[in-house]
């Protein structure tokens, strides 16, 4: 062995440096060779002297020969630690989807139930008569909070699941950065909130009161701040908890903070400009103080999200889908306003928020679960593989064997279901007064699965679309697929009670 040794080393010793050479590394000359490299004959001794090449050239020859070594033999070295791998897509089957999405779904559609029976209670308080222009902040609040909280959820559940949380250094980053984005745009879009109410309740009978003006600032921003700091919190914990216990958060995430958002942010809007209105006659200065105090705020927000990476792009580019999304809710707004008080359509108020937020929920789930399958490709618009269709066929968005046509047949099926359990909740707790008939429950029916089935269908165009323009699906889609939900389930459910009333069942509508 010796004398092959030698001769293997003859032809090296012009400059590569051998391991009994003093002058060689000594973590090298110290490094214990794995006891898979020999062999009965010495054959392997060849190959840890071959390696000795690796020390003209650095050590990663060596280390990339000993990891191959590792590899090709797992049974002889199970004490080696390994490094993080990195995140893998969650293996589902269409029954664990189903499984998921169920309790959040149920949750998320028991929480609209609430959010339109809370609505029936307070539009009787004195600042709902007196100050009719809260009414128009309830659907701008309510789609606002549901769009910043829906894709505050969406934005960290696809970190969760690609790695991004993974260590306690990333997760307080993401933690801190999102929060003070939200805070951010929950600020500026509230305080936009009131002016267009502001504006819009001047239009009709150009009246015009300062006072109810500052009022509807201060309400507005309050909330809006309050419920962004009580709902990121949830979300947070909510995303936390799901990976530790193995669930998708996308599954989760979204409806969970679609069903506390809309009771939470009409219930802090009811209270807070209930107080704000009773200090209005004794003591003006408080509503003007409490704007000034959030507004205030602002800055730090902005200085805390524009240092963190993960935040800072959204904070420039983030604006536009947000803005126009409660510009389209308006026109699902103004199709309610002009409803609601007209008697034949008595009971809209009470299932519009139903259906709405039904639809929106289940369009963000699948929005953010393909946000999420993108991101594991790379980043937007990077992957060749995933450039957008120019208009997809509804086969390959609901009967393709991919994931995403799993999870959007898993989340149309739900829709009879679900509001089936919603609609008996209404009615056992007399909610709008209403009577449901046979034809009714056909047409409120045949409108929720219409409404999903396009919004299925444009979140599978537009997630894709967004991705393939460099646009992060998670900031800037489901904005957008929660307000087109808004406006199409609306303009949906007030045909249906129109053509109730046409063919004469009003007793499905209207009740005592």
């Amino acid at each position: 062995m010796t004398s092959k040794l030698e001769q293997k080393e003859t032809p090296q010793a012009n400059g590569a440096a051998l391991p009994a050479v003093p002058g060689a590394s000594p973590e090298r000359s110290q490094r214990p060779q794995p006891p898979h490299f020999l062999g009965p004959d010495g054959s392997a001794v060849e190959v840890v002297v071959l390696e000795s090449r690796a020390n003209a050239k650095g050590l990663r020859e060596e280390d990339a020969l000993l990891e191959n070594g590792s590899q090709s033999n797992e049974s002889d070295d199970t004490s080696t630690e390994r490094g993080p791998e990195p995140a893998s897509p969650l293996k589902e089957t269409s029954f664990s989807i189903g499984l998921q999405v169920l309790f959040p779904f149920l949750l998320a559609g028991f929480g609209t139930v609430a959010a339109g029976m809370v609505l029936d209670i307070v539009q009787h308080w004195d600042v709902f008569k007196y100050v009719t222009e809260v009414f128009i902040l309830v659907p701008a609040l309510l789609g606002l909070k549901g769009n910043l909280e829906m894709t505050l959820a969406s934005r960290l559940s696809t970190a969760a699941n690609i790695g991004q949380m993974d260590t306690p250094k990333e997760l307080w980053k993401m933690i801190t950065g999102n929060m003070a984005l939200i805070q951010v745009q929950a600020t500026v879009v509230g305080f936009l909130a009131s002016i267009a109410a502001v504006v819009f309740g001047w239009i009709p009978d150009g009246h015009f009161s300062l006072a109810h003006a500052v009022l509807l600032c201060a309400s507005s921003v309050a909330t809006a701040f309050i419920a962004s700091l009580v709902l990121g919190m949830i979300m947070i914990g909510v995303i936390i908890g799901s990976r530790k216990m193995g669930i998708n958060p996308d599954n989760v995430a979204t409806p969970i903070a679609a069903s506390l958002g809309d009771l939470i942010t009409l219930a802090l809007l009811s209270g807070i400009s209930w107080g704000l209105y009773k200090e209005l006659e004794s003591r003006a200065y408080v509503n003007p103080l409490v704007c000034a105090f959030f507004i205030s705020l602002l800055p730090i927000w902005v200085i805390i999200a524009k240092r963190n990476s993960a935040t800072r792009e959204v904070l420039y580019s983030g604006w536009e889908p947000v803005i126009i999304a409660m510009a389209i809710s308006s026109v699902g707004g103004l199709i309610l306003d002009r409803t609601v008080s007209d008697p034949n359509f008595a009971g809209m108020a009470v299932f519009t928020p139903v259906i709405n937020g039904v639809g929106g929920n289940l369009v963000a789930v699948q929005a953010s679960r393909i946000s999420t399958y993108l991101h594991m490709s790379g980043e937007p618009g990077d992957s060749p593989g995933t450039a957008p269709r120019r208009c997809p066929s509804p086969c390959s968005t609901f009967f393709s064997p991919d994931v995403n046509s799993r999870s959007a047949r898993v989340l149309f099926l739900l829709v009879v279901p679900g509001h089936l359990v919603f609609l008996y909740t209404i009615h056992s707790m007399q909610g709008g007064h209403t009577t449901l008939t046979l034809i009714f429950i056909v047409f409120y029916m045949t409108a929720a699965l219409l409404q999903v089935l396009i919004l299925l269908y444009i979140a599978d165009w537009m997630v894709h679309w967004m991705w393939g323009r460099h646009l992060d699906p998670d900031n800037f889609s489901i904005p957008y697929l929660t307000a087109l939900g808004d406006l199409i389930g609306t303009g949906l459910l007030a045909l249906s009670f129109h053509v109730l009333w046409l063919i004469g069942d009003r007793d499905s509508d209207v009740g005592d």
